[in-house]
């Protein structure tokens, strides 16, 4: 697989294109942002970390049936990905209370929910990717109806499957953001990642962080917490 000029670079990853129009080639750094961007910094280690870590558990969620774009790892830091159209939403599975939702409904965080709770944000850096509900979704096409009902019902199966294996690893799920995409014919596939960037990871004895938060809420620790991760998912 020949990597070829750059496409894009976000906070966290570069993208290639490859020989194949298919195919791109994904690159994981150790940039680090938050609050849409107006907080950066890097965290040691954390792009193979995240690549290995992401790639492991879409894989466990393609053998469970919920298609990915994932294709192959290439290095540390390298995935090779199915080019598909993104869906201008993020996915969010909330099993306990942290973060906005403490803020929006006045109850403190680590409290669990009677049942998993799924919340879209529009993506939109320029807004703030505001909250929306699935009405709005349909009513701004940002998919088809259809397109909606797979994409929760991924989301609520790929929270059970992770649920599952995590609880296994004594990491507790509290939330975590997933993204979708079309493939060139019109299959919807998971795409993004499943990392501590992307989700919360609590420890399930002690309640400690092992995700974002920590650089986020300037708690220090986040390169150790990333590698407790990597660590109880593939022990290494």
């Amino acid at each position: 697989m020949e990597r070829k000029e750059q496409l894009y670079e976000g906070k966290a990853k570069k993208v290639y294109a490859t020989d194949d129009p298919q195919l791109i080639i994904v690159e994981y750094t150790d940039g680090a942002a938050a609050f849409h961007g107006r907080k950066k910094g890097t965290i040691a280690g954390k792009g193979s970390i995240n690549n290995r870590v992401s790639n492991d558990l879409m894989r466990l969620l393609e053998k469970q049936g919920i298609p990915t774009h994932l294709v192959e790892q290439l290095s540390d830091r390298e995935t090779v990905i199915r080019k598909a159209q993104m869906i201008p939403l993020k996915v969010i599975v909330r099993n306990v209370v942290a973060g906005s939702l403490s803020t929006r409904i006045g109850m403190p965080e680590g409290t669990r929910l009677k049942s998993p709770v799924l919340e879209y944000n529009y993506k939109d850096d320029a807004l703030g990717d505001p909250m929306i509900n699935r009405f709005h979704a349909l009513a701004l096409d940002l998919c088809a109806p259809e397109e909606l009902a797979t994409i929760e019902r991924y989301a609520f199966r790929a929270n059970d499957i992770l649920r599952t294996r995590l609880q296994q690893l004594d990491i507790d799920l509290i939330d975590f953001k997933l993204e979708f995409g079309r493939l060139a014919d019109g299959t919807i596939v998971l795409a993004d990642e499943i990392s501590p960037d992307t989700c919360r990871f609590w420890d399930t004895e002690t309640g400690e962080r092992l995700d974002m938060d920590r650089f986020r809420r300037d708690m220090g620790g986040a390169e150790d917490a990333y590698q407790e991760v990597l660590h109880r998912l593939l022990e290494e």
